[in-house]
């Protein structure tokens, strides 16, 4: 039976991790870290309100960890780079540092494919043997290219412990919420006028591919995207909403004022983060399905229609949300 350690179990990838474990034989219990509590519950889980960048010894040597997995990560854009940068830089340093003297056996650590950068000339499509260019004016991209090179020093000072790093592409599927994604629902989306294809990988795929790769024991790197593309006008076409396609020095500099302002209504993300959309950034899926054998249960584009009839089950109306405001005003 394995003793699993989660860090960010509170948020949306901690629990998905903590609902497959849930229903694995082989799992008797799951620590959780996280500054805030989850909102969820699990027989399994064990909270602790914990810092990532606090020392993590006590809590590993304390359950007696087999499987450690860092998800503690932030994704939305902060305007506080420094911040930022301390939490995923310095809590991944930590988090290793405290694996490594708490002799556990078998670690994860989730990178992205962002590492390897948006840029026009990548290699198509990109495999774990290409170069990580992720763009240093774009911090989670540049923060998750600094910390492979992390990872690799550590592997090479610690050779015994099994490193698994993940690079998955964006994450699709009903909890698919982020900046992207609520750019997307909009019902008016600006985009720049050329923009390229792009990859989903479904959230259930996501963590039973993490499952595997621990039973396995799998030490690697691994791309972790679905098959198939899809453009940005399947996407809208899907969700029934429509683009607003300018030059994009225009709407670098529209996205940078309203990023400045913070007019989070307008923009969620600083302007470099355009170029996520713009230039081609595609995974190979190859030597995952070569040394593990999964097959995929949703493409990129089943992933992403789970996600949009997710929204389209949920999301109220305008016209229902001004009836009831109208409603309201009346009453008064």
């Amino acid at each position: 039976m394995k003793n699993v350690f989660i860090t960010g179990v509170s948020g949306y990838f901690g629990y998905k991790l903590v609902s497959m474990f849930d229903q694995k034989d082989d799992v008797d219990n799951i620590i959780g870290i996280d500054i805030k509590p989850p909102s969820y519950t699990s027989k399994k889980l064990t909270f602790i309100k914990h810092d990532v960048r606090d020392d993590m010894f006590p809590i590993l040597s304390h359950y007696r960890i087999d499987w450690a997995i860092h998800a503690a990560y932030i994704l939305p854009p902060m305007h506080n780079k420094s911040l930022m940068e301390d939490i995923n830089i310095n809590g991944t340093k930590n988090f290793l540092n405290s694996c490594a003297k708490a002799s556990i056996p078998q670690i994860m650590q989730c990178s992205s494919t962002t590492a390897y950068g948006f840029h026009a000339d990548n290699d198509y499509p990109l495999t774990e043997d290409s170069p990580l260019r992720g763009n240093d004016d774009f911090t989670y991209s540049k923060n998750k290219k600094e910390l492979e090179l992390v990872c690799k020093k550590f592997k090479d000072a610690h050779p015994d412990i099994s490193l698994t790093i993940i690079r998955p592409c964006f994450v699709a599927g009903p909890a698919f919420d982020n900046p992207l994604s609520r750019h997307l629902k909009k019902k008016l989306v600006m985009l720049p006028c050329k923009t390229a294809p792009f990859q989903y990988i479904h959230e259930d795929d996501l963590v039973e591919i993490i499952y595997l790769l621990l039973s396995k024991k799998k030490d690697g790197i691994y791309n972790l995207a679905a098959d198939g593309t899809m453009t940005f006008d399947e996407m809208l076409k899907i969700l029934g909403n429509h683009s607003l396609r300018m030059p994009a020095l225009v709407m670098w500099y529209l996205n940078g004022l309203a990023w400045f302002l913070h007019l989070s209504f307008m923009s969620e993300f600083p302007s470099p983060a355009m170029n996520q959309v713009r230039y081609p950034w595609i995974a190979s899926n190859e030597k995952l399905k070569k040394e593990t054998g999964y097959t995929f249960k949703y493409t990129t584009k089943e992933a992403f229609e789970d996600f949009a009839q997710h929204v389209k089950e949920t999301e109220i109306p305008f016209w229902k949300k001004l009836a009831c405001t109208c409603s309201a005003k009346a009453k008064e």
